[in-house]
C-alpha cells in the first residue's frame, strides 16, 4: 500500500504540483468550477487504486487498513500535492461519519458512491459572520417531511471555505451541513443545542439538481489545487419537488450535529497535522539534495583551494539537522496517533480501548497544531539553504512554505486549540489524561535505562515531562480565566515539545536496539542518523519547556491586561 501511494505521488500528483499552484480553479458564468484536467486525473487515479475504500469494512468494498497504515500512504499522497490528497481525506472522513451515524438507505445513497471514489464529499460548518464561533451559525433547517432516505428538511443559508465545495471531477459531491431548527416559537435554537447535522448532495437521487449554489471561489496563498468555495443553500435557484431551499435529509437525531461532526473534525485535524509533516519532511530533502550539490565557500578553516558543497558548512548542517528532528518528530506525533485511533477501535481489552480514547483526545489540538506551526519553522530553514533562489517561483519550497502557512488555520486556529487544551482537555479531566501520557513516558524511560549512550535524551525528556507536570497542576488550580486563556497557546507548544521528544527517545530505542543487532551499512548511517536527530532535539529543543512552562506557571498576562488604546 506505501508503494503504491509513492508511485501514485511521484508519477500521477506530484508532476504537476507546481501547475496546479499556478492555475487556481475557476469558477465559470454558469457557477460550475472546473479543476486542473491533471489534477482530476490525480484523483480519478487514486479512486482507482483503491485509496477512497482502504479503511472501511470489507463489506463496503475496503481492506479494513490499519489508520496508522492508511495515514501513512496519505502523507506520501500529500508530499505530492496536498490538494489531490485533500478530496481523499475529506471524503473519506465524510463517508465514515454517514457510515457511524447513518440510516442503512443513507449509507447506501450517500456513503457507498464516496467510498468507491465516484462522489467527492465536504465538510459545511463555518458561515461568513461566524468563522470558528459554531453556535452562532444561521443556516436553518426546516422539516420537509418524510421519505426513504428519512427525515427531510429544507436547508436554507451561507456557508464559507468549503474545501472542495465545487468541482468539475465527480458528477455529484456530498455535503455534510451543519444547520440549526427552530423551536416552539418559530425561532433557531440558540447555542449548541439547535445544531444537527445533514446530508444535502449537490445532485439528489432522482438525477435532478438540489438547491446548492457556489458564490465564488477564495483565493488561497497555498494549497491552490483544491477550490476553496462559498456556497448558498436554498437561493431558489432550484426549486426541487417545486419548493425553494436545499433538500437535506437528517443524520442521527436533532441537535447531535457537532458531537456527530466531531468525529470528522477531529479526524480532520490529526490530518492537517500530517499534512504540515510531510511538508515539512519535503522541504527537508529538497533543500539536503541542494545542499549536497550547490558549490560555494570554502572549508571552514581551509585557506584557499576548491569552493565545496554547501553542506560542508556547520550552519548548513544545524538547519538540515533541526529540519530532521522537526519534519521527522511531527511524523512521529501524527502517525502515533492514528495508531490511537486503532487501539481506540480494535484492542483486546476495554481498558486499552478507554486508554487510546483519553490519549486521543489530548493529543489531537496537539497533533494539529504543533506540526502545522514548527513545520513553518523548518520550512523556514529550508528556504534559507536555498538562499536567493529559495524565494523564487522556480523552486518548489516557496510553494510549500505558502501551502503549510494554511495548516495552523485550517481545522481551527493554533489558539483555539490551545484553549481547547487547556480548558477542556486538562481543566475539565483534572488532569486524568496527562497522567496517562506520563505513563507512558515513564515506561519509554525505563527502556531506555540502562544505556548510557541514551542517559542525557532520556534525561531531557525526564525533566521536560518534570517542568509540565507543574504546569498542569497549576493550570487546574488557576481561576482567573483570562489569564488561563493568556498562556493557552503557549502551554500547546510546551507539551508538544515534550510530546515529540518522548516519541524521538522511543525511536531512539529502537535504533540502538537495530544497531546492536548488527544492522547493515546503509542501514547503519539510517539508524544514526535518526539518533543524531534525537540527540539535537533533546539538546536544543527540550530546554524550552522549561522556560515556556516557567511562563506559563506564572499566568502573565501582559498581553491580556493591556488598553486597547496601548495597542
Amino acid at each position: 500500500m506505501l508503494d503504491l501511494a509513492h508511485q501514485l505521488s511521484q508519477h500521477e500528483l506530484a508532476p504537476h504540483s507546481r501547475e496546479s499552484d499556478d492555475h487556481e480553479p475557476l469558477l465559470d458564468e454558469h457557477g460550475h468550477v472546473h479543476v486542473l484536467p491533471q489534477s482530476a486525473r490525480a484523483v480519478r487515479a487514486i479512486a482507482e487504486a483503491g485509496f477512497f475504500s482502504t479503511v472501511f469494512d470489507e463489506a463496503r468494498g475496503g481492506l479494513r487498513l490499519p489508520h496508522a497504515l492508511h495515514a501513512g500512504a496519505m502523507g506520501l499522497l500529500m508530499a505530492g500535492n496536498m490538494g489531490m490528497a485533500s478530496y481523499v481525506l475529506l471524503t473519506v472522513g465524510n463517508a465514515r461519519l454517514i457510515v457511524n451515524f447513518g440510516s442503512d438507505a443513507q449509507i447506501e445513497a450517500f456513503a457507498d458512491p464516496q467510498i468507491r471514489g465516484h462522489t467527492m464529499g465536504t465538510m459545511c460548518l463555518s458561515e461568513p459572520h461566524a468563522g470558528s464561533s459554531l453556535a452562532e451559525i444561521r443556516t436553518r433547517a426546516e422539516p420537509d417531511g418524510q421519505d426513504g432516505l428519512g427525515a427531510r428538511f429544507r436547508i436554507s443559508g451561507h456557508k464559507m471555505w468549503i474545501s472542495g465545495g465545487d468541482q468539475d471531477i465527480t458528477a455529484n459531491i456530498v455535503h455534510l451541513v451543519l444547520a440549526k431548527t427552530a423551536g416552539a416559537d418559530g425561532k433557531l435554537i440558540p447555542g449548541t443545542r439547535g445544531i444537527s447535522l445533514f446530508i444535502v448532495p449537490k445532485i439528489l437521487p432522482d438525477g435532478a439538481a438540489n438547491d446548492v449554489s457556489v458564490a465564488g471561489l477564495n483565493h488561497k496563498m497555498g494549497q491552490r489545487a483544491m477550490p476553496n468555495c462559498a456556497l448558498n443553500f436554498g437561493e431558489g435557484r432550484e426549486r426541487p419537488l417545486g419548493r425553494a431551499g436545499a433538500l437535506g435529509w437528517l443524520v442521527g437525531e436533532i441537535g447531535q450535529g457537532l458531537p456527530q461532526m466531531f468525529q470528522m473534525m477531529n479526524e480532520a485535524r490529526v490530518a492537517v497535522g500530517l499534512s504540515g509533516s510531510v511538508l515539512a519532511a519535503r522541504g527537508y530533502e529538497l533543500s539536503l539534495a541542494y545542499a549536497k550539490e550547490r558549490i560555494q565557500g570554502r572549508s571552514a578553516g581551509g585557506v584557499g583551494g576548491e569552493q565545496v558543497a554547501i553542506i560542508d558548512h556547520p550552519d548548513v548542517r544545524r538547519m538540515l539537522l533541526s529540519q530532521k528532528a522537526i519534519s521527522e518528530g511531527a511524523l512521529a506525533l501524527t502517525l502515533y496517533c492514528a495508531r490511537l485511533l486503532d487501539e481506540e477501535q480494535a484492542a483486546a481489552q476495554e481498558t486499552e480501548r478507554e486508554a487510546a480514547s483519553i490519549l486521543l483526545g489530548l493529543l489531537t489540538p496537539v497533533a494539529k497544531s504543533w506540526p502545522a506551526e514548527w513545520a513553518q519553522k523548518s520550512l523556514h530553514q529550508a528556504l534559507q539553504i536555498f538562499g536567493g533562489a529559495g524565494y523564487t517561483r522556480d523552486v518548489e519550497v516557496e510553494m510549500l512554505c505558502r501551502d503549510n502557512r494554511l495548516n495552523p488555520i485550517h481545522e481551527g486556529t493554533t489558539g483555539i486549540h490551545g484553549i481547547d487544551l487547556v480548558m477542556r482537555k486538562i481543566r475539565r479531566d483534572r488532569g486524568r489524561a496527562f497522567a496517562l501520557l506520563q505513563e507512558k513516558v515513564g515506561v519509554t524511560r525505563t527502556r531506555a535505562a540502562g544505556r548510557s549512550e541514551m542517559d542525557a535524551g532520556a534525561g531531557a525528556v525526564g525533566e521536560a515531562f518534570r517542568h509540565l507536570a507543574v504546569c498542569v497542576d497549576r493550570l487546574i488550580s488557576e481561576q482567573d480565566e483570562r489569564r488561563l486563556l493568556a498562556n493557552a497557546s503557549l502551554f500547546l507548544d510546551a507539551l508538544g515539545h515534550g510530546i515529540v521528544g518522548w516519541l524521538w527517545l522511543d525511536q531512539a530505542i529502537a535504533c540502538h536496539q537495530a544497531i546492536e543487532a548488527g544492522a547493515g551499512q546503509e542501514d547503519l548511517s539510517f539508524y544514526s542518523g535518526k539518533l543524531r536527530a534525537f540527540n539535537y532535539f533533546a539538546e536544543t529543543e527540550l530546554p524550552c519547556v522549561a522556560l515556556w512552562t516557567t511562563h506559563v506557571n506564572a499566568m502573565r498576562d501582559e498581553a491580556a491586561s493591556m488598553r486597547v488604546e496601548e495597542f
